[in-house]
C-alpha cells in the first residue's frame, strides 16, 4: 500500500434524490479521492444532485444493489494499475450510515493490516426504528451461520464497510442483487481474509427502503442471504 493510501467511495443509489446530497457533504473529503454514485436506475433527481455535489455518476440500469456495485468496481478495475485504489468503501445512499466515521472504518486496515472491515450496527449506536426486526433478525440467522460454517465471528452485514482494493477483486463477486454483502464475507472467510468489525452508528434512512420497506423485498432479501451462504459452503 502506498505511504499516503487512496481511497475511493462506492455508494450503489436508486431514487435517492432526497439523501444524497447529504451523504456526500458528510463524507470527509481530505481522506477520499473519488466518490462514485452507482445510480440503478433511478427516475428521480438522485444522478444530477449527486453530480452537482461532485460525485462521480456511473448508469447501472441492470436493478440489483450488488449490480450497482458491481459497476463501481468495474469502473476502478478499468484505470491502469498505478491509478487503482488501495481502499475501497461501501456505503448507502439513504443517509443511514454516518460518512464521518469513515476515519474509523478504515483505521484497521492502515493501522493493523487488516483487510476487510465491516462497520457494525450492532455492536454501535443503533437509533431506534433504524433497523426493523426482520433486519435483526436475519443478521442475527446470517452471521450464526457464518460462524458456524465458516469460522469467522461477523456481527452484522452492514452496508459500511471498507476492504482493500486487490482483495475485493481477488473475492470474485458476482450478486447482482441482496445477496451482495454476505457474499463478500462468506468469500472473505473462505479466502482466509483478516478481517475485523468496528462499531458503527446508524440511523432511520430517508425514504423508505427499497428492501425491507415491503414484505416481499423483506423475503427475497431472506431468501437470497440464505442461499447465498450454503451455495458458497
Amino acid at each position: 500500500m502506498r505511504e499516503v493510501p487512496v481511497i475511493d467511495v462506492i455508494i450503489p443509489a436508486f431514487n435517492e434524490e432526497r439523501s444524497i446530497g447529504k451523504v456526500l457533504d458528510a463524507i470527509p473529503r481530505p481522506l477520499v479521492r473519488e466518490v462514485l454514485v452507482c445510480d440503478n436506475g433511478s427516475t428521480d433527481r438522485t444522478a444530477e444532485v449527486a453530480c452537482d455535489a461532485g460525485a462521480v455518476v456511473l448508469h447501472q440500469p441492470r436493478k440489483g444493489y450488488g449490480s450497482a456495485c458491481l459497476k463501481g468496481m468495474d469502473y476502478l478495475q478499468a484505470k491502469p494499475a498505478s491509478q487503482q485504489p488501495d481502499i475501497v468503501v461501501f456505503l448507502d445512499g439513504d443517509y443511514s450510515d454516518y460518512p464521518e466515521e469513515m476515519p474509523a472504518l478504515i483505521a484497521p486496515i492502515l493501522e493493523e493490516g487488516m483487510d476487510l472491515v465491516i462497520g457494525s450496527r450492532v455492536l454501535g449506536n443503533l437509533e431506534r426504528g433504524a433497523m426493523q426486526p426482520q433486519q435483526i433478525f436475519g443478521n442475527w440467522l446470517a452471521t450464526t451461520l457464518i460462524r458456524w460454517f465458516y469460522r469467522y465471528s461477523f456481527t452484522d452485514l452492514g452496508p459500511f464497510r471498507a476492504i482493500r482494493f486487490d482483495r475485493l477483486m481477488a473475492l470474485g463477486m458476482v450478486d447482482p442483487d441482496f445477496g451482495w454483502t454476505v457474499e463478500m464475507q462468506v468469500r472473505a472467510a473462505k479466502m482466509g481474509l483478516q478481517c475485523t468489525e468496528v462499531p458503527v452508528s446508524y440511523r432511520q434512512r430517508i425514504g423508505v427502503s427499497k428492501v425491507s420497506g415491503t414484505i416481499r423485498g423483506t423475503l427475497l432479501a431472506g431468501h437470497k442471504i440464505l442461499w447465498t451462504i450454503f451455495k458458497l459452503i
